[in-house]
Order: C-alpha cells, then sequence, then structure tokens
C-alpha cells in the first residue's frame, strides 16, 4: 500500500545515513523532500503540514546534531512520528456491553462493506470464538442482500433472511431483537452505499444508529481514495459519528496517503486493513508495524503471524528436523509452496522482510509471484511419487514428459530441481553449524524455510 512513499524515503534517509554529520540545511533539505513524498503519497496537505512541523522541531534540536548517526536518528523521528499519526495504540473491535454488540459498517457504495462485513464476521467467529450474525440493510443495489448472503455461507456464519419490502431500520430492529434473543455475540449491520455522500444516505444511517446504539460505527473506506478520503473520513465522522475505520484493498497499488489523513483528520484509530479478496484476508492495523514497513524495516512478526495461521507447529517442526539432516525431498518441498500460497500475496508478504524495498529490481528480475509457485506447483504434480523421493532418477525424458504433463518447459523443470539442491545444500549446512546455525540463519518458528527463487 505504500510502496510509493517506502521508495520515496527510502532514497533520502539512505543519503542522510552516508553522511557523518548533519547541520540544519541538511536536515531542512531532507524534511523538503518528506514532504514531497507524503504529497506523492496523496496525504492531505494540511496532515503534511503538521507532520513536517513536528519532525523538524525534533529533528534540529541537539537530539539529532549531537547524535553519534544523526541520520538514523533522523529516520528515528520520522518513524516515531509515523506511529503518532497513524495511532500508537492497536485498536481492537469493541465488543464490550450487554450481548449482543452491535457493528455498523457505513461507507460509499463500492468500498467494499459487504464483502469487509462476512471477513469481519468470520474474524470473530474463528479468532474471538463469537457468535455472529450478519444483516444487510441495503435494499437498494441489487441482488446486495443476496451477495451477503453468499458471502456469509462461505464464511460458515447466520445471515439474517431477507423479508421482501422491509426497510432499512425495521430491518436493523430485527436483527438485533433476534440476535438477543438467540445468543449472538455480535451482530454485524451492513448499511447502504451511495455513489456520493448525499443527505438521505446519512439520514439513514443516523437513524439506524441511534436505534440499535452500536458498540461500533466502522467506516470501510477504499485505500484507493486518495485526496478524497479526507473529505468523506470528515463527512461521516461529523455526521454519523464513526469509532473507527477500515481500509479495504491496502493489498493494492494504493498510495497510502488515505491512511494517514483519515486517521489524522477523524482522530479514530484505523482498526483493520483489507489485504487481499479470500475471506481470511483481514488484519488488525498495528502503527508500528506499518510505520516499519513504510521505512523499510519490514513485518517479521506480521509475517509469523499469517505463518502460524497456516501451518501446524508440530509438522513444521518435523520437517524442519528431517531438513537439517538433509532428508529434505520433493515432497517437502510442495509442501512448503502449498503453504506460502496459503499465507496470501507472495509480494505482500515480501514487503514484510526488512531491507526488502531496496530489492525491488532483483525482485521484479526474478518474477516471484503467484504464477511461478502455481507453475513449480504444477512440475511437482506431474512427477511420480518415486520421482519426488529420489530426484536423481530424473533423467532427460523424465524431465521432457514432467514439462509437457505440466505445461511448462523442461529449463523451468531444471531451475526448480536446481532450487530443491540449493534449499537441501543449504539446510546440510545449518544442520553441521548446530544451534549456531539456527540462530543466524534459520526462520522463526512455524515459518517455512527460505527459498531462492533463482
Amino acid at each position: 500500500m505504500f510502496d510509493t512513499l517506502t521508495t520515496r524515503l527510502g532514497d533520502v534517509f539512505d543519503r542522510l545515513k552516508r553522511r557523518g554529520a548533519l547541520g540544519e540545511s541538511e536536515i531542512a533539505e531532507a524534511l523538503r523532500e518528506v514532504r514531497v513524498a507524503l504529497l506523492e503519497a496523496d496525504v492531505a496537505l494540511p496532515v503534511v503540514k503538521d507532520f513536517i512541523a513536528a519532525v523538524g522541531e525534533r529533528a534540529v534540536g541537539q537530539e539529532v546534531l549531537r547524535s553519534v548517526t544523526p541520520g538514523q536518528m533522523v529516520v528515528k523521528i520520522v518513524h516515531d512520528h509515523l506511529v503518532e499519526t497513524l495511532g500508537a495504540e492497536v485498536s481492537e473491535i469493541n465488543l464490550v456491553g450487554t450481548p449482543p454488540a452491535v457493528i455498523l459498517m457505513v461507507g460509499l457504495q463500492g468500498s467494499g462493506k459487504t464483502t469487509t462485513t462476512a471477513k469481519l464476521g468470520r474474524r470473530l467467529s474463528r479468532r474471538a470464538k463469537k457468535k455472529v450474525l450478519l444483516a444487510s440493510l441495503d435494499i437498494y443495489r441489487p441482488a446486495a442482500q443476496q451477495q451477503l448472503a453468499v458471502l456469509g455461507d462461505q464464511a460458515a456464519l447466520t445471515v439474517l433472511p431477507v423479508v421482501l419490502g422491509e426497510q432499512p431500520l425495521a430491518i436493523a430492529k430485527r436483527a438485533t431483537e433476534i440476535g438477543r434473543l438467540e445468543g449472538y455475540d455480535a451482530v454485524i449491520l451492513d448499511t447502504a452505499g451511495r455513489l456520493h455522500i448525499d443527505d438521505e444516505l446519512m439520514t439513514e444511517v443516523a437513524q439506524v444508529r441511534g436505534a440499535t446504539n452500536p458498540t461500533e460505527t466502522l467506516l470501510i473506506a477504499d485505500a484507493l481514495t486518495g485526496q478524497d478520503a479526507v473529505n468523506l473520513a470528515r463527512e461521516f465522522h461529523d455526521k454519523v459519528g464513526i469509532t473507527g475505520i477500515v481500509l479495504t484493498r491496502a493489498d493494492g497499488d494504493a498510495r497510502g496517503g488515505a491512511a494517514l489523513s483519515m486517521r489524522a483528520v477523524t482522530g479514530c484509530p484505523i482498526k483493520l486493513l483489507g489485504v487481499g479478496e479470500d475471506l481470511d484476508a483481514l488484519e488488525p492495523f498495528d502503527a508500528g508495524r506499518i510505520a516499519g514497513r513504510i521505512l523499510g524495516m519490514g513485518d517479521v512478526v506480521g509475517l509469523v503471524e499469517k505463518a502460524a495461521d497456516v501451518i501446524e507447529e508440530e509438522e513444521a517442526e518435523k520437517v524442519a528436523a528431517r531438513m537439517l539432516k538433509g532428508q529434505f525431498t520433493l515432497d517437502d518441498m510442495a509442501d512448503q509452496l502449498q503453504q506460502v500460497r496459503q499465507m496470501g500475496d507472495i509480494k505482500g508478504m515480501m514487503g514484510m522482510l526488512p531491507g526488502i524495498g531496496k530489492m525491488k529490481q532483483q525482485l521484479a528480475q526474478a518474477n516471484v509471484d503467484e504464477k511461478m509457485i502455481g507453475r513449480q506447483q504444477a512440475i511437482l504434480s506431474s512427477m511420480t511419487k518415486a520421482e519426488r523421493r529420489r530426484p536423481k532418477i530424473l533423467n532427460g525424458s523424465r524431465r521432457r514428459r514432467i514439462a509437457a504433463g505440466s505445461g511448462t518447459t523442461v529449463p523451468e523443470v531444471n531451475r526448480l530441481l536446481k532450487q530443491y539442491k540449493q534449499m537441501g545444500t543449504m539446510m546440510k549446512k545449518m544442520g553441521k553449524m548446530g544451534k549456531k546455525g539456527l540462530a543466524g540463519g534459520a526462520l522463526p518458528p512455524g515459518m517455512p524455510p527460505p527459498m531462492p527463487f533463482r
């Protein structure tokens, strides 16, 4: 989401770090470039002005000028203020109170409210073990209520049955009453949107809010909104009263300014990020981790959490033990590829690795993406069990058969086998080094082993 900002700030801070000492003029010049980077990332001008003023005040003080590593100190100041601007505290969904807790989803049409409603319901059901009821109040958009019913079924959640002709306010009251009578922990109300903000929309949402007294009123906003995000957030906050923000399409090519702007303008926390189309692709918003990603520091904690969701720790430990003994097979490699794909968008995961921003050109040349991993899985699936267990028997004719069966080429088959050998060699070396090797080169528990793509 912050690719543009990450690249620009990375260039600025790389130049600062190369200098042994910094004077006020150098810091002022760097802050001018930071200002331009923020504006290019669609951060609202008033927010940029406040940000630069606050950072500048600290950066030109003795704290930086007398620092042993002034460049690093400036980066730390920018990081800390990014965290402050984005919201230092991680804000959970509020379910406190007499059940059912009502969560009101508001926003413009096309922002992803209905999908996010199902994602949030699934998250509360699976992770918080809550009994959740979904209800669609959108009687205007064709098939909107049916869409939530389908998504609810996919997420294994109960959706309020549709009553023809029932109006939004009546639907909301019926949903909360059923939620109370049938012992639901949470009722999520998916309100109607409009193509633009109008009085009719705001009046309807305000009436529903007044009748249901929600514990959360979440503004669902598209991360691609750009400068319009400020007006959108301000209008909903002033006229409806939002308690938090959910940014959708955060895995796309958005410049990221919406996150900084909306949080600063409303003072409301960004609670969740939609990071893909899958119903599990909803992440808690952690300002410290996001700031780390923006400044190229990565988010290893987030990466490990993704891994923990799809990888059984006991099985991972068994595989790791075999690998360190040199017993890694192509079956194990196939399992690792499947786990990597289950963790979500490949490029998004790589963005969570420290320093990865400086390797964008190499990554682009390596063509690391879902399609490439899919082709590798196809190659492995075209092998027999004997071939996966004993790769040494893969002669030329077998490789041609595998390439034909997987819709790939012999060079691609050869490349995958080369990667397999590299992984095996690396793991053997780490095994010989023992604990020292694991500490220096292994990934955290539960993570799939590193995969050289070339």
